[in-house]
């Protein structure tokens, strides 16, 4: 090789910054509660994935997490409604709230239901200079009516990418949900249960390894030089 490997003309040296251990160092810990936002997919008066859902937040509440539910019921189709809804503005303040997300959706005709894709859809990737979803965790499960199926959690996992969220590896799909509930909505044990517990335990370390390095995480060469243009274009532009 002829050229040296420090050789990168195409590199901005003032915006490129090597990653190192000691970036982590001076990173204060937060003390609160991890907060999660948990999003169901379905309006059914019986909603497995609202079943499962609940499942979820008991047992992230019983690990010391502070849970939030969003009510999909009333949330209007996405551009059917100003972004100023009552119902998109409790939405998007608990996304910017949240350290890290539950998304659960039935499988309907091979995918996510449409009220779970409307529910991401009206949490934009930015409002103004601020990320809602960039950076923090999510857990993805999804319920069958009949055999065991990754569809859904596998269309909420290139979701979560696009939302340059950080998707943990593991994941919940629940086959013949009509069979793993008892008749107060509760949960009957089972592997499909034991996986919804191992699916929140890696979720809450996940979220408390990442929520305060976030910041670190998701800074980009490509964003910073991006910036620099534009404050330098404002900075320079003459005045009017």
């Amino acid at each position: 090789m002829s050229q040296k490997l420090s050789d990168m003309p195409n590199l901005d040296n003032e915006l490129f910054v090597a990653p190192t251990a000691s970036q982590f160092a001076s990173v204060a810990t937060s003390t609160h509660a991890p907060r999660f936002l948990l999003l169901y997919g379905s309006l059914r008066e019986r909603s497995y994935s609202r079943l499962l859902t609940m499942e979820a937040a008991r047992l992230l509440d019983a690990m010391g997490g502070d849970v939030r539910v969003f009510d999909p019921s009333g949330l209007p189709l996405p551009d059917d409604a100003l972004d100023t809804h009552p119902k998109v503005q409790e939405l998007r303040a608990l996304a910017a709230w949240a350290e890290g997300m539950v998304w659960t959706s039935p499988e309907r005709h091979g995918a996510m239901t449409g009220i779970m894709k409307a529910q991401i859809d009206w949490i934009p990737l930015s409002i103004g200079a601020v990320r809602p979803t960039q950076g923090k965790t999510l857990a993805v499960m999804e319920v069958s009516g009949g055999s065991q199926s990754f569809n859904a959690v596998n269309q909420l996992r290139v979701l979560g990418r696009w939302m340059r969220m950080i998707t943990i590896p593991n994941q919940s799909s629940v086959a013949k949900a009509f069979l793993e509930f008892d008749e107060s909505g509760r949960m009957k044990p089972s592997a499909y249960y034991d996986r919804v517990v191992d699916v929140m335990e890696e979720l809450v370390k996940f979220t408390l390894l990442t929520r305060d390095v976030a910041p670190f995480l998701v800074d980009r060469y490509s964003e910073r030089k991006e910036s620099a243009a534009e404050l330098s274009k404002r900075v320079n532009q003459p005045n009017i």
